[in-house]
């Protein structure tokens, strides 16, 4: 049975029960014009297919033509109807992994503050006074600790009334994990003994939750979700912000709707409204953190850092051999959890305060600093910035421990752009490029891209029918393109795919099952209106 529709709203503004989806959008951007105003495009059609599908689907499809578009043919609208495709599908399977990353990385935008919070205890000192030396409060934390503990790294109180870390490997610890014993600088009293991971030095909720934002606490497998999502984010919003765009020049009186809801609008068009106004804020920031969570990602990421490689905007390394074959550091070593190596032996108090000297007189000009001892035979000590707030600081020094001699530098003011960039992009996502209102911006960016997801499914049911879900848009927009369109369609999604493998895969997955489905579809429907051989014999029959 068909059922036509006049074109236009209905009285009450809203989409009637039974309509079909039109540019159901999940997360990025606004679905399209169509789907917002609630009418039927001129000359489509609403068809219940009897014979295929769930029971009550609607299958949009304009008038005429194998597929909605005529052989042969080449119509306008057909990049917005791919879009309007891409941007429902996109959304609607990879929704739930976006939701998750969301609410995860919105709850570890706020871990610096929360850790400052839990950890008052460990990371305030007692005084303001002037510290004693790191040997003394380094004997005082092996003394803690008893022998047989290798001592890794030290991070010295980075300002007056905060304490300093010693930290020591640790067997029965995951990982990438050492055992930090925290130091008053003024007294050497063991204010806390707690587990630390990787550069960044994150205690355990910040860690639980880093770990529930990257992996789901699956482990390697789990980095899967987390790729995805970043890999698709940037796909739906740049989708849906196409399909803004397009809504927003064809629109005469209703732009303002496009950049704040419509509060007299009731029941879809409500939704829409809050959907197209809350993703053009929030596509910009949705953007940078597919770009910038892409970098750490296992596949991707490795294919980013080939390329960067490639055209000269790695990140430099510090030399750390006395010989010149080892180096340390990375613009991802925080991420990835690269804890300090095992020291060669049990290194020597004294040598801490001594190279953190030499250090201060040739690039190190912040409290926040590592110290590392040799990680192996005929390596040098690391003196490294870890300031990660603006301005920048991750200058680096390698000392050779016995003659106190530099053997290698680098300065954050020498790198390459691209490596410029790539710092930035990560402690910007990470929330401590400006401190509390960077993890706020971030917090409402999170709440922005989940509250479009939910939006997103929202809109979906919204529309279904009365049975079943709620169709589609329609197939077949590339047979309406011309060939080049179809050209730079396919190099475009081969291109991304080989970059990206968790769009690449997925996304030929889904076109050969749609080209099943679409194929199945229509054998379904040929054979419900191919006539029997009963049929047949009746229609020659006379009439009673």
């Amino acid at each position: 049975m068909t059922v036509m529709r006049p074109d236009g709203p209905s009285p009450s503004g809203e989409v009637p029960s039974g309509a079909a989806s039109s540019g159901t959008a999940l997360s990025g951007a606004a679905p399209s014009s169509t789907a917002s105003s609630g009418a039927a495009p001129s000359g489509v059609q609403e068809t219940r297919s009897p014979g295929g599908g769930s029971p009550g689907v609607l299958d949009t499809q304009p008038g005429g033509g194998a597929g909605g578009v005529a052989s042969g043919s080449v119509r306008t609208g057909w990049f917005t109807a791919l879009l309007r495709r891409l941007h429902f599908f996109a959304g609607l399977f990879v929704g739930p992994f976006i939701l998750i990353a969301a609410v995860s990385g919105g709850l570890y935008a706020l871990t610096p503050t929360i850790e400052k919070v839990v950890y008052s205890h460990e990371l305030t000192a007692t005084s303001n006074l002037t510290g004693m030396p790191l040997a003394d409060q380094i004997r005082a934390a092996e003394a803690y600790v008893g022998s047989g503990a290798a001592l890794v790294a030290v991070r010295p109180a980075p300002e007056p009334g905060t304490t300093t870390r010693v930290m020591f490997a640790d067997d029965t610890l995951p990982e990438s994990t050492t055992r930090a014993i925290f130091v008053d600088p003024a007294t050497t009293q063991i204010l806390g003994d707690l587990p630390v991971y990787g550069t960044s030095g994150a205690l355990p909720v910040r860690h639980w939750i880093s770990d529930l934002h990257r992996s789901l606490h699956l482990g390697a497998p789990g980095r899967w979700y987390s790729e995805l999502a970043a890999s698709w984010l940037g796909i739906v919003a740049l989708a849906g912000l196409g399909l803004w765009i397009g809504r927003f020049v064809r629109s005469r009186r209703g732009r303002r709707d496009l950049l704040r809801p419509n509060r007299s609008h009731r029941g879809y068009r409500r939704l829409s409204g809050w959907h197209s106004a809350v993703g053009i804020w929030v596509v910009v920031g949705a953007l940078f953190l597919s770009a910038t969570g892409i970098t750490w990602s296992t596949f991707a990421g490795a294919n980013v850092s080939d390329l960067r490689a490639a055209i000269g905007g790695a990140t430099p390394s510090l030399d750390t051999s006395l010989d010149g074959t080892a180096t340390a550091g990375g613009a991802h070593a925080e991420h990835g959890g690269a804890a300090p190596g095992q020291p060669t032996g049990a290194a020597n108090p004294a040598t801490f305060d001594a190279v953190l000297a030499i250090a201060k007189r040739i690039n190190v000009n912040t409290g926040d600093v590592e110290i590392r001892p040799p990680s192996a035979p005929g390596t040098a000590w690391v003196v490294q910035e870890i300031h990660r707030s603006f301005p920048t600081e991750v200058d680096a020094v390698a000392i050779d421990g016995s003659t106190m001699q530099v053997v290698d530098r680098v300065d954050f003011a020498d790198f390459p752009l691209l490596a410029k960039l790539s710092r930035w992009g990560i402690d910007l996502h990470m929330g401590s490029m400006f401190g509390l209102v960077n993890q706020l911006v971030l917090f409402a960016l999170a709440v922005g891209i989940a509250a479009l997801v939910v939006l997103g499914y929202a809109m979906w049911v919204k529309r279904r029918p009365t049975r079943g879900v709620a169709a589609a848009p329609a197939r077949g927009a590339l047979r309406g393109a011309p060939w080049w369109g179809v050209g730079a369609v396919v190099v475009v999604a081969v291109v991304i795919g080989a970059v990206l493998p968790m769009v690449g895969y997925p996304l030929a997955a889904f076109v050969v099952l749609d080209v099943l489905l679409g194929w199945w579809g229509r054998s379904k429907r040929s054979a419900s209106v191919r006539p029997g051989p009963d049929a047949s014999s009746r229609s020659h029959s006379p009439a009673r």
